[in-house]
């Protein structure tokens, strides 16, 4: 156990992992991007975009690989479900929800639902839709009598017309992790807690109709299928990511810093003005 940076640094350090109050991310990471330490940093990357765009460019400069702890993205469920929209399973996607709801977390108390919860939709949501907002904006609430806020709904656009929303608090008292992708032949729907993926196939359309028939028939109910394939801890597959990323001396694998700034920008957009 070490007290301070400091005393980790002088035992000699290849790598390491931020995982400390968000307030905090930016002295630390810029300390281990100048003594030259690979980083794999927890979400959000910083309490700010403008703090985060300096992070990146430290680790940028000095040619280190270092990441963000966007855990998420490494959920069982959600890599099945993107292997499989990548093969076309769902044809063309039309609109992604996420929610993402449950009791307060005590620990957290320097940021709001957006940057430490949204943040992971956010990311989900431009990961799985394979494109960036083109528009966004939130509403949000503030009930606990917290300087910041503890519930935002958000809905928008990604730049290839697939339509967004997400419905993230700390006042729920049942804890939902879900992602829904609707595309032209069904759904998809993942439980991030127990890592679960269905399909729920749309009976009646098909590619070559879909857009005649949409307006003729609408969809129907088809098959329900729950796929069974390897789960693992997702903490567990983004470290080793992190590992190998270190290991080849690029990140390939990981959620960059540059996509961490982007995420950022986006969340306070949605506590802001929107884009």
């Amino acid at each position: 156990m070490f007290d301070t940076v400091n005393e980790l640094l002088a035992e000699g350090i290849d790598s390491a992992i931020v995982a400390v109050p968000t307030a905090h991310h930016f002295d630390i990471a810029m300390q281990l991007a100048g003594e030259g330490i690979h980083t794999l940093i927890e979400k959000p990357l910083a309490d700010s975009v403008a703090a985060a765009e300096q992070i990146s460019e430290a680790f940028q400069s000095n040619g280190l690989v270092a990441a963000v702890g966007h855990v998420e993205r490494f959920n069982s469920g959600l890599q099945e479900m993107k292997r499989r929209l990548d093969g076309g399973q769902l044809g063309r996607v039309i609109s992604i929800a996420t929610e993402r709801v449950g009791p307060f977390p005590s620990r957290i108390s320097d940021v709001g639902v957006v940057k430490d919860l949204a943040t992971h939709d956010i990311d989900i949501v431009t990961w799985i839709g394979g494109a960036p907002f083109a528009h966004v904006n939130g509403q949000t609430a503030h009930k606990m009598g917290r300087p910041h806020e503890d519930l935002v709904v958000a809905i928008g656009r990604l730049e290839n017309d697939v339509v967004a929303s997400m419905n993230v608090n700390w006042l729920s008292p049942v804890k939902r992790r879900k992602v829904t992708v609707l595309g032209e032949k069904g759904a998809f729907v993942a439980d991030l807690v127990t890592g679960d993926l269905r399909f729920h196939s749309n009976a009646d359309l098909v590619d070559s109709a879909w857009d005649q028939m949409a307006i003729l028939k609408g969809v129907s109910e088809g098959d329900t299928i729950t796929y069974a394939f390897p789960k693992r801890e997702p903490l567990a597959v983004e470290h080793e990511a992190f590992r190998e990323a270190v290991a080849q001396g690029h990140a390939e694998g990981v959620v960059t810093l540059e996509e961490g700034v982007a995420i950022l920008r986006v969340a306070e957009s949605i506590v802001g003005d929107g884009i």
